[in-house]
């Protein structure tokens, strides 16, 4: 599952300080699919904010199949 959920969270973005309640509707989603928040390798930003005063962020996350779940 991929997409662009527009959800800020600390969970996929470290330099974002806050958790947002619409990320734990996306996990629990996610759960009853035994979907995995993929991890990049490398942190690279793919959204930049228009505004210096704003911090970039990213937005677009993959989830994946967690094979252990199955076992």
């Amino acid at each position: 599952m991929t997409g662009d959920f527009n959800i800020c969270d600390s969970d996929w973005d470290p330099s974002y300080s806050h958790h947002s309640i619409h990320a734990n509707t996306l996990h629990e989603i996610s759960d009853s699919l035994s979907l995995e928040l993929s991890t990049p390798i490398n942190l690279v930003f793919i959204q930049y904010a228009d505004n210096a005063q704003d911090s970039n962020s990213v937005i677009d996350l993959m989830f994946y199949h967690s094979c252990a779940m199955d076992q």
